[in-house]
């Protein structure tokens, strides 16, 4: 079983990106040239490496090699913007790995790109990317070639890499004690072993409400492979298992004050496997609420007038410090009912809430996460 903490250092240990491997500062899924750029990377390593993984970390400092992490991705709908673009797309998988020295909520981002014995060709125009291109790796630099490049032999490299990276007893053990007496001394933490080889942690808070208990502050650790599985501060999960599955099911607040109620969002199972494997599958339950649009209006109108008054630097009422708590959720509840400019003006609020105050900048990116889930759905 690879240990993705080690496979990260691993590569990381290949200070120059080279023809399996790449690493960036971050992504940008958000803009045309940033899903571009990313496109153009996973299509030059799948034909770079035919008969053998490639990968790309996310997190990591250019010049000085540094990993500074980035916030923590669900790569859930990743998949389809690959297919959507690429013409014999490869299977790609986004994992979030923690680091003890990352700040909470920060991870580096691993994505490898499984081998396929096809040429990987760009099907759409998207930025300054024509349909048709295809791009192998010359050292570190994806290029345009026009014609069948002869292929790569990376595969002794990468396998002796993944031999560096296997899990041992050691390392488990060690993973277990952190996340418990380290990371999360606080809450309530929970650990289970699935066919005698998966050791899975999670914690949150617990609120017990008739006879379910639901957990906030949630985090879940697949501690084999060092992979953060999920992590918010915003929604309500509701966690059972048995010998064989975990399920996560999340749940979102939306509303405003007295008003606000949890909706189901999205149910996680991962499944193991008696020889070693395990899948997670994941299911859509969200259903956007319909509101009142005469009193989500008044709220709306709000919310800009305080957008106003952050961008001139002008102090708030103690009434509006409340009411700015709930500006992100708001704000996507207007997204959820069709306000055309709802979004917009969500992504305006970005950087005053980070400026301001930790656990609304928390918010916001917690409300941005359940919006690119709905809208890759």
């Amino acid at each position: 079983m690879i240990n993705k903490r080690l496979l990260v250092k691993a590569l990381l240990s290949h200070n120059d990106e080279n023809s399996f491997y790449d690493k960036k500062l971050k992504l940008n899924l958000s803009s045309k040239e940033g899903k571009g750029k990313f496109l153009k990377h996973i299509c030059a390593l799948s034909n770079s490496n035919p008969t053998n993984d490639s990968f790309i970390v996310i997190g990591v400092e250019d010049r000085e090699n540094t990993i500074v992490g980035v916030d923590f991705f669900d790569d859930s709908k990743l998949q389809n913007l690959i297919n959507a673009y690429l013409k014999q797309p490869p299977w790609v998988l986004y994992e979030n790995i923690p680091f003890p020295h990352l700040p909470k909520g920060k991870v580096v981002g691993l994505v490898t790109i499984r081998p396929i014995k096809a040429i990987t060709v760009l099907k759409k125009n998207i930025w300054k990317y024509l349909a048709g291109t295809t791009f192998y790796r010359e050292g570190s630099i994806s290029m345009p070639i026009n014609h069948k490049k002869p292929e790569n032999t990376n595969n002794k490299k990468v396998a002796k890499l993944l031999k560096h990276a296997q899990n041992n007893i050691s390392l488990t053990l060690d993973g277990v004690i952190d996340f418990i007496q380290n990371h999360h001394s606080d809450l309530t933490t929970h650990y289970k072993v699935f066919k005698e080889t998966f050791v899975l942690c999670w914690s949150g808070l617990p609120k017990k409400t008739k006879e379910t208990t639901y957990y906030s502050r949630v985090d879940i650790e697949l501690i084999n492979e060092q992979v953060k599985l999920f992590y918010s501060n915003l929604d309500e999960v509701k966690i059972s298992y048995n010998e064989d599955v975990f399920t996560l099911t999340e749940y979102v607040k939306l509303g405003f004050n007295k008003s606000a109620n949890y909706y189901p969002l999205e149910e996680v199972s991962i499944t193991f496997n008696e020889n070693g494997s395990y899948s997670i599958d994941t299911i859509l339950l969200f259903k956007p609420p319909q509101v009142n649009k005469r009193n989500l209006m008044h709220l709306y109108n709000a919310n800009n007038a305080l957008l106003q008054k952050l961008e001139k630097n002008l102090s708030l009422s103690p009434q509006e410090e409340k009411d700015l708590s709930q500006l992100s959720s708001v704000y996507m509840l207007c997204v959820f009912n069709d306000f055309p400019h709802a979004l917009s003006q969500l992504q305006k609020a970005k950087p005053y809430l980070k400026v301001r105050d930790e656990n609304l900048y928390q918010t916001y990116k917690d409300s941005q996460r359940i919006l690119r889930k709905v809208k890759y759905n």
